[in-house]
């Protein structure tokens, strides 16, 4: 109990810099009382002292904020960070190292008895604002992003975001040479967003980018079939994209595709 206990403390200054020392943890960390309180109330309700442990979930609720059901089974270096208004409902799995932020709701989708609410495996990260709904299975070391909504299994190492959760692939997500080069042209940096939770405006564009690169070769290999044929082709070349300033007729003026008033 007290290598446990040890451990639910050290693992405060691992994922919170703002941590300074044991004494202000163990004070001031409401999510850290949830945990202590819940590790307790857990062990009551096995030892079937189940309105007893009901009745401290509930006191721990109106202390620290955090609604955790004492069936639910919670791993070891289990971190709430902030803490207010982290629900868990009986039937959540949570493994190790696992952590949530605030406003996350690992709940149910069913009025029906049993497995109903999610399993999470180790090192599985909930951003803030993250609903996790029935007895579905999040992978290990799986990033759930803040405000999305999870319905569906997650397999491990994967990052979801959005509403409905869908998956944001780092691959997927990586600028093309191609991409960048136009990208660079214009002005816009697709990827200044981190790449786990990319900007969907951001996705978009490079889409367009990859779309204005495909017709460019396609061009290009016309242009060359046409001139093979002995047809006539314009060979003005197609003016470059320049950061210079542009007048619009509009009384402003636009640089690298970014609108100035005058």
């Amino acid at each position: 109990m007290f290598k446990q206990l040890k451990e639910d403390i050290n693992i405060v200054f691992d994922r919170d810099p703002a941590a300074r020392n044991k004494l202000e943890v163990v004070t001031t960390y409401p999510g850290f009382h949830a945990v202590l309180l819940h590790r307790l109330n857990h062990w009551l309700w096995k030892s079937n002292l189940k309105f007893i442990s009901r009745f401290l979930a509930y006191f721990s609720r109106w202390l620290t904020g955090v609604e955790i059901h004492p069936g639910a089974v919670i791993g070891k270096r289990f971190f709430i960070d902030h803490g207010m208004g982290v629900v868990v409902g009986e039937t959540a799995v949570i493994g190790d190292d696992c952590t949530l932020y605030h406003g996350v709701t690992l709940g149910g989708t069913s009025w029906q008895k049993g497995k109903r609410h999610p399993t999470l495996g180790n090192g599985v990260v909930v951003g803030a604002g993250a609903k996790v709904l029935g007895p579905i299975e999040i992978g290990d070391n799986a990033r759930i992003g803040s405000n999305a909504v999870v319905v569906r299994s997650v397999t491990a190492d994967t990052t979801i975001v959005g509403i409905p959760g869908r998956v944001a692939s780092s691959e997927a997500t990586k600028p093309s040479p191609e991409q960048e080069a136009i990208a660079k042209k214009i002005g816009f940096d697709a990827y200044g967003a981190s790449q786990e939770l990319p900007d969907p405006v951001a996705v978009a564009i490079n889409s367009m980018l990859e779309h204005i690169h495909t017709m460019d070769k396609e061009i290009e290999r016309m242009c060359h079939e046409i001139k093979s044929l002995g047809g006539g082709i314009d060979e003005r070349s197609v003016e470059e994209i320049s950061s210079a300033p542009i007048d619009d007729g509009t009384g402003s003026t636009c640089r690298g595709g970014e609108a100035k008033n005058n």
